[in-house]
């Protein structure tokens, strides 16, 4: 949520640096949930993308022209003939994404994850194009299936063959076998738009196990594959094997993991893992990689996984290595930006108009005014109307818009108009992860009571109430918030559209959001998963309408804000709260 409205989205900006002192990365760069990150360069423009998974538009963008100070794009699949994620997995949909750039055209390749746990991955892999990262894009064209985590090389630097590679890691559902059975390498045509020639096996990995999320670049006449390996938790790490011919074979750097947080409990960078790597216009090479930033030591990463950058320097014998204050091979919270190049933060050009602006989403359907609309847009009070769809647990037709919870101390809030005339009517403020962990304070009817307020948590599945029902007049607005403690989240609420925090009310007791996080979604043996987690916390208003009538809410003064402990003071653009 921002401000007052939702008009914009998160922006990551770094103070500037003190006179005489150069720039800093400050990591992580995209706070909250944004994992896989797939970094490119065009020119003076960096682009990053990173998965959704169930969460729309698919795909999301951030453009920079220093590395340090990133604006959101939007998403990239924002149409249905694009992704169609309706009946998706909770942890499923958009996986992986790379961003490529190749005859002037923006290359987009990912997963479609349409099943996850237990022993099959059933995915289907896409490649659409565009002249520019905000689109129009091209009508997807399918990639060779049987795994996931594609991605698109093109060889068409000095020296290169002009051909263009496809990889992706092929998935072995058999006992007895890895499931992670190494990477496939096909060559890709770019005019007709699909695979020639052998799928060829390029790479087994090494003894970290569980190889995925290949990139492949080339340098001094050496192709290097980078790759993640050793699962998606604390294990998490960064590999990278070189060969001098495309195809293979592929030998792993003998110094081991390029980066990891492993063995290292301390790091405030966790999880570091699924990396991509970009050469800058001066010549200094940067990798973007995913990392998490746990409660306790191994605990609950309420945040997801995010998005951080490291310095990467070549050895004499051209292998890469990170070098920063965590030490070698570790991830640092602060990087040296790129010398030389200016800061700023404007990108090319603004992202397209939709119904919602970046830093919004929405789950498992596109923005449509069948359901979804923009109001007041000429009374001062713009804000959200939602028709009533399915409820938390659909995998289908929810009436629910959100944006990522990016701080661990934050307060959140709305005012919602709604006339429930039914129990199955219910509008109002959600902390939700996925279908089977959520908590939600809403405006909902009862027989005996009339308009009421209820707190509703549901913990992995098991629903409950936490808190008496609270009686509401029969009509007017009623103002929700939701402050964020740490480990701890509490609703309150007030009557009326009085913003003074004093006369709100609490609503039950204050709620534990560890059960937000990846760590607690993950529930398996070790081999097959019956849950996975790989997504984030989101804070959001949704409306539900059981009946199938569609009975409408009204949402205003939307609004999202970091809060400090007392004595410091948020920092940030034009007065806005750091998205860290």
């Amino acid at each position: 949520m921002t401000a007052a409205a939702p008009t914009t989205g998160p922006t990551s900006a770094a103070p500037p640096p003190a006179p005489g002192r150069p720039a800093m990365i400050r990591n992580p760069v995209l706070a909250g949930f944004h994992p896989d990150p797939s970094l490119l360069r065009v020119g003076e423009d960096y682009y990053l993308a990173t998965s959704t998974f169930e969460w729309l538009p698919g795909v999301t963008l951030h453009h920079s022209r220093d590395l340090v100070n990133w604006r959101p794009l939007g998403g990239a699949l924002t149409e249905e003939r694009l992704i169609d994620l309706a009946g998706a997995p909770d942890s499923g949909g958009v996986w992986a994404p790379c961003l490529s750039y190749a005859d002037g055209l923006f290359h987009l390749v990912y997963s479609h994850v349409r099943s996850l746990t237990g022993a099959y991955k059933d995915v289907r892999n896409w490649v659409t194009t565009a002249p520019s990262p905000t689109g129009p894009w091209s009508d997807p064209a399918p990639a060779p299936g049987g795994g996931f985590d594609p991605s698109l090389f093109h060889d068409t630097g000095p020296g290169g063959s002009g051909r263009s590679w496809l990889l992706w890691l092929s998935w072995d559902h058999r006992p007895g076998h890895d499931p992670f059975g190494g990477i496939l390498l096909q060559e890709w045509d770019r005019t007709a738009r699909r695979t020639v020639g052998p799928a060829r096996r390029i790479f087994s990995g090494t003894p970290l196990g569980r190889t995925e999320g290949p990139h492949l670049y080339r340098k001094d006449g050496w192709y290097y594959l980078v790759t993640a390996e050793g699962g998606t938790s604390w294990e998490h790490a960064v590999t990278v094997a070189r060969s001098r011919d495309v195809t293979g074979p592929y030998t792993p750097d003998p110094a081991g993991p390029l980066l990891t947080a492993y063995g290292d409990d301390a790091l405030e960078l966790q999880k570091a893992g699924h990396g991509s790597l970009v050469e800058t216009p001066g010549g200094a090479w940067y990798l973007a990689h995913l990392t998490a930033r746990p409660l306790t030591p191994r605990g609950a990463c309420v945040l997801g996984r995010e998005t951080a950058l490291q310095r990467v320097h070549w050895t004499l014998d051209g292998w890469p290595r990170v070098d920063g204050d965590a030490g070698p091979g570790r991830p640092s919270v602060q990087v040296p930006a790129p010398t030389g190049e200016r800061l700023s933060s404007q990108p090319p050009a603004a992202a397209p108009a939709n119904v919602l602006d970046p830093g919004w989403m929405t789950l498992r359907r596109h923005p449509d005014p069948s359901w979804l609309t923009r109001t007041g847009a000429h009374d001062g009070t713009p804000g959200l109307r939602l028709r009533g769809g399915e409820s938390l647990s659909s995998l289908h037709e929810q009436s629910l818009v959100a944006r990522r919870q990016q701080h661990l101390r934050f307060t959140a809030g709305t005012t919602v108009s709604f006339r429930p005339r039914s129990p199955q009517h219910m509008a109002g403020l959600v902390h939700f992860y996925n279908t089977q962990l959520w908590h939600y304070a809403h405006v909902t009817w009862t027989e005996e009571q009339g308009r009421v307020l209820r707190l509703a948590v549901c913990d992995r599945g098991r629903y409950s109430e936490p808190a008496p029902l609270v009686r509401l007049p029969p009509d007017g607005p009623v103002r929700l918030r939701l402050t964020g403690r740490g480990s701890e989240a509490a609703f309150s609420w007030s009557v009326g559209t009085d913003p003074d925090v004093r006369a709100e009310h609490p609503l039950g007791p204050a709620l534990d959001v560890a059960r937000l996080s990846d760590e607690y979604a993950t529930v398996g043996d070790g081999a097959h998963f019956s849950s996975w987690g790989f997504t984030g916390a989101f804070i959001g208003v949704c409306a539900q309408d059981l009946t199938g009538g569609g009975r409408p809410a009204g949402f205003t003064a939307l609004d999202y804000q970091e809060r400090t402990p007392p004595g410091l003071e948020a920092k940030g653009p034009g007065g806005m709260p750091d998205d860290r």
